[in-house]
C-alpha cells in the first residue's frame, strides 16, 4: 500500500526485525475473504481473520517483504497467543494512525490542501 493521505504513520517497528503496516481497504477485504475460506464453521473466524490480516500486515523491516505468504502460513507459523497479541497491536496502531471518518475538520482541511491541486481546466467538476 502506498502512504495513506490521512494516516499519521503507515508503519510501526516491532523492534525485532519486523514491522506492522497499515493495510489498504482492498487488502482488508482480501484478508476477510481468505479468512472465510479458512474458518470452516464460525468458531474459528476470529483466529483466521487475525492470521489473514497479519499475513498482509507483518513484514520484515529490511526489504519490507511479507513474513507469511498467506493466512494459512501465518496460522502454521505463529501460536494463538502470538496472533492475538500482534493483531491487538495492529488494531491499536491502525486506530491511532488511520483516523478514518473520525478525522476532525481542521485535520481534514489540511489533508485536502496537501493531497493535490485543482483541475488544470479550472472546471469544478461540472464540465
Amino acid at each position: 500500500m502506498g502512504r495513506s493521505i490521512l494516516a499519521g504513520r503507515d508503519r510501526m517497528s516491532l523492534e525485532n526485525g519486523f514491522d506492522l503496516r497499515l493495510l489498504s481497504a482492498l487488502e482488508v477485504l482480501q484478508a476477510r475473504r481468505e479468512a472465510e475460506e479458512l474458518a470452516g464453521d464460525g468458531r474459528e473466524r476470529a483466529l483466521c481473520s487475525n492470521a489473514c490480516l497479519l499475513a498482509r500486515a507483518l513484514e520484515r523491516t529490511e526489504g519490507q517483504t511479507p513474513v507469511f505468504e498467506s493466512g494459512r502460513a501465518a496460522l502454521a507459523g505463529l501460536t494463538v497467543a502470538e496472533i492475538g497479541a500482534l493483531a491487538a497491536r495492529w488494531s491499536a496502531f491502525s486506530r491511532e494512525n488511520d483516523p478514518g471518518p473520525e478525522v476532525d475538520g481542521a485535520a481534514l482541511e489540511q489533508v485536502k490542501k496537501n493531497s493535490g491541486g485543482t483541475p488544470a481546466s479550472g472546471c469544478a467538476g461540472g464540465c
